[in-house]
């Protein structure tokens, strides 16, 4: 279940696992929890199965905590990392953790009455996590030991929400950080849920959301992390409204820093629509600097100034692959449908302001085979085989203008390699194109809504 010490390693790995095949750039370690040439015991399902253990990379790096360890994430609720994080404490650690206000209740003071159908289908989950006599109830002892936010309150961890700046919370808090020591940073598209990292407790036939996270060791980038956080926290649980989340926290431009040979940048967001330090402008920025090829693998796409821009690399003739998540491909919003040349309205039969469906489009676009109830969670791109995009940071207005959200640039091809595998991975398979189930349902909405008709540009509905 450990991780090799990484540190400045490349050749850092799960021990048990076969040795990598590619290098890693120092100090730089990467996981993804569906690869298929990794395996590891599922603590759920008990079942060996094909990845890296996302939350044994966690568990590993909260242990090395000799002093502080920061968690903003936007769910936390795997036992052992709450169990994990309050036995640091007792050891002296000082250890904050900020969440998402829609989860930062233990679920089992929860009533399923009058739960909406999401967070209804999140109970159900996590209760067959800690129910272990699987007699459908929790006693007081399963409460105990299953409820990660239950067990960090008992072990006396401060932690707040997206609402301690007094408001009703951001857009989302929607950061995947970990900070422990001020010198290792642990960050990617996981939220630390079993969902997102080994399968749904209820349904052992899912793999988990299909994610990867970071490991990075750099007393510099713990830094710019921990400014965040503290920007967040202000105060924690202690009664003053000086938490900043959402766009009081006024996030500036995008910072860099060394690791190694590799530069990394940091956007943290969100900014005002008309800020040019924007998430949006910054990727529409790197994105333009492709020469040759263009990798995207994505939960959420809904900017159409990127798919304007990947517009325009087409006709420059810049090779293009893109996966997305099938649920989000066939959205109305969804920009993968400009890449495949059709729009959907909306269910107000209206279509976005701005739609502009290509006229040629490309054959790579798809989506990924996947077990039921899973979903493709990264949000990255890779540009000309040698920069790498990640974060939490979904390709959305959402992320830009509203949401708690981080944004990382990496230039090193070797790390880039290992993301250009995981698509790879994801492709052998892939549905191309329009799909058998979007044509159906493009289908059904033109029996309804016709062609549509466009939105009002001050009416646009907003998307995730």
């Amino acid at each position: 279940m450990a991780l090799g010490l990484g540190g400045c390693s490349a050749t850092a790995r799960i021990l048990g696992t076969a040795p990598p095949d590619l290098p890693l750039p120092p100090g730089i370690e990467v996981a993804f929890n569906q690869r298929a040439d990794h395996h590891y015991r599922s603590p759920i399902s008990g079942d060996r199965r094909s990845g890296d253990d996302l939350e044994a990379l966690v568990l590993e790096t909260i242990e090395r905590a000799q002093s502080e360890i920061l968690v903003a994430v936007q769910e936390l609720s795997l036992p052992r990392v709450a169990e994990a994080l309050v036995e640091r404490k007792r050891r002296g650690v000082r250890v904050r953790v900020i969440l998402e206000n829609t989860y930062s209740t233990p679920f089992s003071e929860q009533l399923p009455v009058g739960l909406s159908s999401h967070q209804l289908g999140r109970y159900r989950q996590l209760l067959a996590l800690a129910d272990s006599n699987h007699d459908g109830h929790l006693s007081a002892s399963e409460r105990d030991r299953g409820d990660a936010v239950r067990i960090l309150q008992r072990g006396g961890i401060p932690l707040i929400d997206d609402t301690a700046d007094g408001s009703a919370g951001s857009g989302l808090m929607h950061h995947k950080f970990m900070v422990v020591d001020q010198r290792w940073l642990v960050s990617g598209s996981a939220n630390f849920t079993p969902s997102c990292i080994h399968g749904d407790p209820d349904d052992l036939r899912t793999r988990g959301n299909v994610n990867h996270l970071l490991r990075i060791e750099s007393r510099d980038l713990a830094a710019l992390f921990s400014r965040e956080f503290s920007r967040m926290w202000g105060d924690g649980p202690g009664g003053l409204t000086d938490s900043r989340f959402g766009i009081a926290k006024n996030e500036g431009p995008v910072q860099a820093v060394m690791v190694g040979p590799t530069r990394v940048e940091v956007l943290f967001a969100p900014h005002r629509r008309k800020d040019p330090n924007q998430g949006l402008l910054l990727l529409d920025q790197r994105l333009a600097l492709a020469q040759r090829r263009l990798d995207l693998s994505l939960f959420v796409f809904s900017a159409q100034r990127l798919a304007d821009r990947l517009a325009e690399l087409q006709q420059r003739g810049v090779a293009i692959r893109v996966l997305a998540d099938p649920g989000f491909a066939s959205r109305s919003f969804s920009e993968v449908l400009d890449l495949l040349g059709v729009s959907m309205p909306d269910r107000f039969c209206k279509l976005e302001q701005g739609n502009s469906p290509w006229q040629q489009p490309i054959n790579g676009v798809g989506t990924p085979r996947l077990a039921r109830g899973d979903k493709l969670h990264h949000k990255f791109a890779v540009v000309d085989g040698k920069t790498v995009i990640t974060g939490s940071f979904n390709w959305s207005p959402s992320a830009a203008h509203g949401n708690d959200e981080t944004l990382m640039i990496l230039e090193s091809t070797q790390l880039a390699a290992h993301f250009i595998r995981e698509e790879d991975r994801m492709w052998q398979g892939a549905e191309l194109g329009i799909t058998p189930r979007l044509r159906r349902k493009l289908e059904r909405v033109r029996q309804s809504c016709g062609q549509g008709t466009a939105r009002p540009l001050a009416t646009t509905a907003q998307n995730p």
